[in-house]
């Protein structure tokens, strides 16, 4: 279920959103970034992901947010779970007064499908591990899905 505006800038305020995070990799160990158009962290390259909603199993949320993001049929448990992370903004997508905290389930798949992408990015590119480790405006929160990794 999606809330109001009122409601959602309620919940960012006084808690923390549960979202799911996506790392798409394709053959050649390339991961899929975009360049967000929405805060927190407008402007900067970021994996695809979404938050859990209300009554929605994480099987769920994992379907819809790789639909919604990516226009592919995935299921969670074809996926390979790659750790729990926070991420802390001092701002929030309706640029209140206060920053949004995620916890995040991240979540790593291959795929050489034909990815239909939505509206959250202004564009979409693959990065190989050097690139994401050393580009400044990839965020330092998508960066440290990497640094440490042995791929």
């Amino acid at each position: 279920m999606f809330l109001s505006k009122n409601d959602f800038s309620s919940v960012i305020k006084n808690t923390p959103l549960i979202s799911i995070d996506l790392i798409v990799k394709n053959s050649k160990e390339e991961v899929l970034l975009g360049k967000r158009i929405n805060e927190p962290a407008k402007g900067s390259w970021f994996v695809p992901g979404g938050r859990i909603l209300k009554d929605e199993t994480l099987d769920e949320a994992f379907s819809r947010i790789a639909r919604e993001e990516l226009g592919l049929d995935l299921q969670r448990d074809k996926s390979k779970f790659y750790g729990i992370y926070e991420h802390f903004y001092e701002n929030n997508t309706f640029d209140d007064d206060f920053g949004t905290h995620y916890v995040v389930l991240a979540h790593e798949f291959i795929t050489n499908d034909d990815l239909r992408l939505n509206d959250q990015h202004e564009e979409y590119r693959w990065f190989d591990m050097d690139e994401i480790l050393n580009t400044k405006e990839i965020h330092k929160y998508t960066k440290n899905y990497f640094l440490g990794r042995k791929q």
